[in-house]
């Protein structure tokens, strides 16, 4: 429907005593039109009331200017600062006229950060808008929306967490939008694949990393290659702190290869595993070092290391589990064998000092605990053994000693 025949229908309703929008909001009357329009300039009734700036109290004019009346000419003069279609530019500008002023904003929610406009200007999107006049970039409106704007903390929120990648694909993964940027266009498809998606959408933990996490929001920009690992360690700790210590830290950066990337890769983080240290297929050792080379046979002995740990590990869990199921007592033993399982864990931290005395620290304590976990699990099964043979023998004699009473009682009988 255009834009006369909304105000016919209007004026329809005005004529014919029927109570419009605006005799029911006076307030926001652009609505009365733009609910009947379509495409850009329509707006849903669901889109409006579910906003968070109607919510709060604010109209159209305060983002559009002009008055709300039903008068075309004053509705929409520049004397009533109608400011119409807005540029690029005029968008960030316009939402930073509040969204700067921490006056302003104090008075609907303190918690909000007022800097985004400072940010936004310094980050890749908005260098590219403001330096190069380039509106090709996101703006406020492609990541929070138009109207029905949500606050960041609802599910249906275009930045609630487990929707941010999916609003950052909307522009980078379009391989003819971002074709003049030379920036690849599989990192939603590979992140999707990754274990940080995983954790976040599977398992619902929304402190998994998503593009906002490493790349930031308003002051998005791609880190590089030395700032990969103060990216990861926000999360990662102890693997960076050992990193730090190693012997890899200096080659890589000689080498420029970037920290936890070169072996973790960036948006397909795939879920680490055992068989990525050592000489094996899978292993990522091998992309750097050669058969026969220090590197090369350390790796080796870190995995062999980890495989017998995981191995004492499993083997004692499966047969203290075989006691348990058999009616044996081993709640102390399966409890002993966690701190086990906790040396297992720690070890696999311990590899990002690729340094095998430093893995072994933690491996020793983990074999000893296991093997002790595993001593018990045979004497309870033993146990379990005699128990049985001891049962047996019984049944036998209480068997023996009724056929014995039948005889006799047959024999008082007779």
């Amino acid at each position: 429907m255009g834009k006369a025949a909304a105000l016919f229908v209007i004026a329809f309703a005005a004529v014919m005593g029927m109570p419009s929008a605006a005799a029911q909001n006076p307030t926001n009357t652009c609505f009365d039109c733009h609910s009947l329009l379509e495409d850009d300039l329509g707006v849903t009734s669901e889109a409006w009331q579910s906003d968070i700036h109607m919510q709060k109290g604010l109209t159209c004019a305060n983002c559009h200017g002009g008055a709300p009346t039903t008068d075309d000419d004053r509705s929409m003069s520049k004397a009533a600062g109608f400011r119409g279609k807005m540029t690029r530019k005029q968008v960030v500008e316009m939402c930073a006229s509040c969204h700067s002023d921490a006056a302003k904003m104090r008075a609907y929610n303190p918690s909000l950060r007022t800097d985004q406009l400072n940010l936004y200007k310094a980050s890749i999107h908005g260098k590219l808008l403001f330096a190069r006049n380039d509106a090709k970039v996101a703006v406020c409106t492609d990541c929070h929306g138009v109207h029905g704007i949500r606050p960041a903390g609802d599910t249906r929120s275009r930045v609630h967490p487990l929707n941010i990648a999916a609003t950052c694909a909307g522009c980078h993964a379009k391989p003819d939008y971002m074709r003049p940027y030379g920036i690849p266009t599989d990192q939603f498809d590979a992140y999707q694949q990754s274990v940080h998606h995983e954790a976040l959408t599977e398992r619902g933990d929304l402190s998994a990393p998503t593009c906002t996490t490493c790349h930031g929001n308003h002051g998005a920009a791609p880190p590089g290659v030395a700032a990969i690992e103060n990216v990861c360690s926000t999360c990662h700790v102890f693997q960076a702190q050992l990193f730090d210590t190693s012997r890899h830290k200096h080659a890589w950066a000689a080498a420029d290869l970037a920290p936890c990337t070169t072996c973790h890769s960036n948006h397909r983080v795939q879920r680490p595993s055992d068989l990525m240290i050592g000489v094996g297929p899978k292993s990522v050792c091998r992309d750097c070092h050669s058969e026969g080379d220090p590197g090369y046979l350390e790796a080796g002995v870190i995995q062999s290391r980890l495989l017998a740990l995981q191995t004492s590990v499993h083997g004692a869990e499966e047969l203290l589990h075989r006691a348990e199921r058999s009616g044996m007592e081993v709640s102390q033993a399966l409890l002993d064998l966690s701190q086990a399982r906790d040396s297992l864990t720690k070890a696999r931290v311990s590899i990002h000092s690729f340094d095998a005395n430093r893995v072994e620290q933690d491996i020793t304590p983990g074999l000893k605990i296991a093997q002790g976990s595993h001593e018990r699990g045979v004497a309870a099964m033993k146990e379990r053994d005699f128990r049985r043979v001891g049962l047996g023998i019984s049944v036998v004699l209480v068997i023996f000693v009724l056929f014995g009473l039948r005889l006799f009682i047959k024999s008082l009988e007779a």
